[in-house]
């Protein structure tokens, strides 16, 4: 059985085609009413499904795999772009990912295992808890300086936060002083054993250890590439890498005329953000890193020249991966197809 699969949230169109009888059919099947699930198990195992990469889809993930089901996630983008007609529907789409499935078109993409899928929640939740407690963070800044008292990272300091304790207040403006102390220190509760998770997986981790080389990479960007890059043998040269996590410029070049713009951010926000924040203290340990950045930042501004690092700093974490090299050794091998792999014959 071959399957294509327009997923949604609450629920999916297929089509099918059984290669042993010729016979095609199609079903719009509810998740709530269990539609899903009756008609995937009743399939004879071995089937193969295609759907586009989406969300909210880890269910049906484990649900094949536990049915012994084969399941082929696309990219989105080439799928629509190999689709010449102008009507979109459900329909036309299942059908669409099943012919591409039959003709050897459908374009695979890679996909996590359950596990690594498990540690990345980790290291998400742990992403969202920082965010939140940056943005409070930020609130007890601006009642400070409304107050004219301007302490910056010192006011995190125990002589800072007896400042802002004692700072002459309104009632409403207290009460919310109050509540803001009391929610940053429920975060950091909630934080502090996650960080200490993320250092023990980093630990079990070879690879995870060896990018922690590199100066400014600590165990949560080392461990959070590892889980986001896979198997970086999918990746045939560096510039891939960079733009696999939207580190490049956008570019809209015609008629011998580059024009290039801001970076796509297509890629994982969260390791985008670790990797700049790497690079910013990378810069003050790495001379060949520092020497570039403050090359760029004579010409350019100082956020384009950390991004620039950010990029550099990626692809040199893909070669440590590639080749099993460590800091320093990696230094002098570039991403370029013209320079062969350490230790290739």
């Amino acid at each position: 059985m071959i399957i294509g699969c327009d997923f949604h949230p609450s629920w999916q169109q297929v089509s099918w085609l059984d290669t042993e009888t010729g016979e095609t059919g199609e079903r719009k099947l509810v998740q709530a009413s269990g539609d899903a699930e009756q008609f995937y198990r009743q399939l004879p195992a071995p089937a193969l499904i295609g759907m586009e990469a989406t969300g909210n889809c880890h269910w049906l993930v484990d649900l094949l795999a536990e049915l012994g089901h084969e399941l082929w996630v696309g990219d989105a983008a080439q799928i629509r772009a190999s689709c010449v007609r102008q009507q979109k529907t459900d329909r036309r789409d299942a059908e669409h990912i099943r012919i591409l499935l039959q003709e050897g078109r459908f374009p695979r993409i890679w996909m996590p295992s359950a596990e690594v899928r498990d540690l990345r929640q980790l290291l998400l939740h742990r992403y969202k808890l920082v965010t939140i407690r940056a943005r409070v963070k930020n609130e007890l800044q601006h009642l400070c300086l409304n107050q004219g008292v301007q302490r910056k990272h010192k006011l995190w300091s125990q002589a800072g936060q007896k400042v802002l304790r004692e700072l002459p207040l309104k009632p409403w403006a207290a009460r919310r002083r109050e509540d803001l102390l009391a929610l940053l220190a429920m975060l950091d509760q909630q934080i502090d054993p996650l960080d200490r998770a993320v250092k023990e997986e980093a630990q079990r981790d070879k690879m995870a250890l060896l990018l922690q080389t590199q100066p400014g990479v600590g165990a949560v960007t080392a461990l959070a590439y590892v889980l986001t890059m896979g198997d970086v043998s999918r990746f045939p040269r560096g510039k891939q890498v960079a733009s696999y996590l939207g580190l490049i410029p956008r570019e809209h070049s015609s008629g011998g005329r580059q024009k290039l713009g801001a970076i796509t951010k297509q890629g994982n926000r969260m390791l985008r953000m670790l990797l700049v924040e790497a690079a910013q203290i990378a810069v003050r340990f790495d001379p060949g890193l520092r020497k570039e950045y403050l090359h760029r930042c004579h010409h350019k501004p100082k956020a384009v020249a950390k991004v620039a690092t950010a990029r550099k700093l990626a692809v040199r974490l893909y070669w440590m991966l590639r080749t099993e090299k460590p800091y320093p050794e990696v230094v002098r091998i570039e991403s370029s197809p013209r320079v062969p792999l350490v230790g290739a014959s």
